[in-house]
């Protein structure tokens, strides 16, 4: 296992470099991560060397491709702790993956049904569901949140009935830095026969998930947010719902036979992916699974949690500066959003950008959180592994001069 953290930096190219004449300074993983060489060597040699299509080729490249695509299929389910590979289907991202299961599930959802969300959800986990209760003349219920950013689970148990068909949260809020009873919310919600969906967006690249140990019927996660390239994701399903469900795409590769006016599907996971699927991306994704794997998940949680106390503390001896989510810093990711008093989150995120730091500003795709906590937007910053506790000191300074600035 690799912990020489100075010596992980160097396998990232952009660290290098300078913005405004400043060293780079990436605070917005929460929103993608960075790109080891391993990664962007991998997806070079696919197209230097291998490049063909899946499945559909008698010919050396495509055998070779075929070939590497399904690995990568196989170290997903792996990684997640999939029982099979045929678990795991292959989307554009977390977005594309819950909206094709509002699709899916859309013959499971009759009129008066319930979908049980909570107020932290990306609007990735609401928008899809919105359209998929409007459809079906179902009723959109909202889980209400602890005064300190968590999921009210009395609420949750109170909320959950007869009636509650799915259930779909967020494992890690992209604002809150949350980090919800994953399993303690499934088991209850399976006492009502519900389905329960995860958004694994924030979770996946940050410590190790079990999807069986979770005993949730669907988990979904961007490869883009744990190294691998922007385009490409993983749904995870339960063998008996994905062979169960229709299909949401149509085309090439997911059909076993077509008639003139009927067709049937073919085996899993095939059935799930038209078209040619995204090569170079599940390639990278597994070459980021690979460098994660070598470091290790465990001294990736580890390190990312004392690099959080470490920024956490400082910033609350910041006069004026107002932090949002659970003081619990056990339950608590490495993503902190924030205001400074008299400073608008646009305002400072261009401060910092100044002096080279990159952070994130705005509502974060979090609209219904921000009504929740009476703010328009927050500032937020998000930790990875390759960040440091010399780049923490920085932005602490940068935060006290601009603070400094507006005041004055």
């Amino acid at each position: 296992m690799i912990t020489n953290w100075e010596k992980i930096r160097t396998d990232f190219p952009i660290l290098k470099r300078e913005i405004n004449d400043q060293s780079l300074i990436y605070m917005d993983n929460a929103a993608t991560t960075q790109k080891p060489r391993p990664v962007i060597d991998a997806i070079c040699d696919f197209y230097e060397n291998y490049n063909a299509n899946v499945y559909r080729g008698v010919h050396t490249l495509s055998g070779e491709a075929t070939t590497v695509y399904e690995n990568s299929r196989e170290k997903v389910a792996d990684f997640i702790g999939a029982k099979e590979k045929e678990e795991v289907i292959f989307t554009k991202g977390t977005t594309n993956s819950l909206n094709y299961l509002a699709q899916m599930l859309s013959l499971e959802v009759k009129a008066g049904d319930e979908i049980l969300l909570t107020y932290m959800e990306h609007h990735s986990n609401i928008i899809p569901w919105q359209q998929l209760a409007k459809r079906k003349k179902a009723k959109l219920i909202y889980v209400e949140l602890t005064d300190e950013g968590k999921i009210d689970l009395s609420d949750y148990k109170n909320k959950l009935n007869k009636r509650t068909k799915i259930v779909s949260f967020t494992h890690v809020s992209n604002i809150l830095g949350t980090i919800n009873p994953v399993l303690e919310m499934t088991e209850l919600a399976h006492e009502m026969n519900a389905i329960v969906i995860v958004d694994g967006a924030q979770a996946v690249p940050h410590f190790k998930v079990n999807v069986q140990e979770l005993n949730v019927d669907f988990y979904a996660f961007s490869g883009h947010k744990m190294l691998g390239p922007t385009g490409i994701g993983v749904l995870y399903g339960k063998k008996k719902w994905l062979t169960s469900l229709e299909p949401a795409e149509f085309g090439g590769e997911m059909i076993e036979l077509v008639k003139e006016q009927e067709s049937t599907w073919a085996n899993l996971p095939n059935k799930f992916e038209a078209g040619t699927p995204n090569i170079s991306g599940a390639i990278g994704l597994a070459a980021a699974i690979d460098y994660l794997e070598n470091i290790g998940m465990d001294n990736i949680k580890n390190y990312e949690e004392e690099l959080f106390i470490y920024l956490y503390e400082k910033l609350i001896n910041i006069n004026g500066l107002e932090i949002y989510g659970p003081d619990d810093l056990t339950a608590h990711s490495g993503v902190i959003s924030f205001n400074l008093e008299g400073i608008h989150p646009h305002d400072l995120a261009t401060a910092l950008d100044l002096e080279g730091i990159a952070i994130r500003a705005g509502h974060h795709c979090g609209q219904l959180l921000m009504h929740k906590l009476n703010v328009v937007a927050t500032s937020r910053i998000s930790l990875y592994f390759y960040n440091t506790k010399e780049e923490v000191d920085q932005v602490i300074q940068t935060l006290e001069q601009t603070k400094e600035f507006f005041s004055a």
